[in-house]
């Protein structure tokens, strides 16, 4: 384009894209000045401070403040610029990093309630053998006194992710000493895992998975999860299987998710293996 000698503020505000209100913003505080006409005092702009807005924009596209771009267009030395640069590339990568552990949390509860939704539309409550993926879980040891609830929205347990400085996301699970003991309500000690954001020191994690496991969806409340371990006690005998001592449940949704708990979907998960010498 052809630049002329002065511009006034509307010629300024058509041109490059910018309001009025910011101009003068700009102008009160130094950081694009304008000159005033000797005969009528309007506020006029030189080819200098049109130019300038550009460089202003692509600055505040990375995130500077105003105070820093002045120093910026004042040209001080480039080792102050860099020391500027140096600082928002840490504090951008901050952000980045937490804008990742923001997305996976959102994402991974999304899954879960796509999966519960594609269980309860699709009733899927069968028994089935499958290989699960091994991971590794934050964890830590209480004691269950039959109270699903309280372990599951778990005070303590949020109140050590904090401690250990972490985020945790995706289903809480319960690892359960005694699947028989589960089934009789009585109280046991348990594991609380759940995956998380940041690395885990290895005191603190545990892995789940690496194995083949035996497999049930219970939909509904949780009073009724017996129904499912029984089901899948009569399966494994049935197709002769034997059930390690253990048991995991595995919350897709639950209190976190609805108040409605004919929406709840669990999955019962127990290690197994085929008995010898049975066909």
């Amino acid at each position: 384009m052809k630049y002329k000698d002065r511009y006034s503020i509307g010629d300024v505000s058509r041109i490059c894209n910018i309001s009025k209100k910011a101009l003068r913003y700009y102008d009160k505080i130094g950081l694009i000045n304008s000159e005033r006409d000797c005969v009528n005092n309007y506020r006029y702009y030189s080819n200098e401070s049109l130019l300038a807005v550009p460089v202003i924009k692509y600055y505040k596209q990375m995130g500077f403040k105003l105070d820093e771009m002045r120093e910026f267009i004042e040209g001080n030395v480039y080792k102050a610029i860099k020391r500027s640069f140096e600082s928002k590339i840490d504090d951008l990568k901050i952000i980045q990093e937490e804008t990742r552990r923001q997305y996976a949390s959102v994402k991974d509860w999304y899954d879960l309630i796509l999966e519960a939704e594609m269980v309860i539309d699709n009733d899927i409550r069968q028994v089935a053998v499958k290989y699960v993926d091994s991971s590794e879980y934050l964890f830590l040891e209480q004691s269950f006194n039959n109270d699903i609830k309280e372990s599951i929205i778990n005070i303590e347990f949020t109140n050590y992710v904090e401690k250990v400085n972490n985020e945790i996301t995706g289903p809480v699970v319960i690892n359960f000493s005694s699947f028989k003991t589960r089934m009789q309500d009585k109280s046991q000690n348990v594991r609380i895992l759940q995956k998380t954001l940041k690395e885990c020191k290895e005191d603190e994690k545990m892995k789940f998975g690496g194995q083949m496991m035996i497999s049930c969806y219970h939909i509904g409340t949780h009073e009724t999860l017996n129904d499912t371990y029984e089901k899948i006690c009569r399966w494994a005998d049935k197709h002769n299987y034997i059930i390690g001592e253990e048991s995991y449940e595995r919350y897709v949704t639950d209190y976190w998710t609805t108040r409605n708990s004919a929406q709840f979907v669990t999955e019962v998960m127990m290690t197994v293996s085929r008995e010898k010498n049975k066909v």
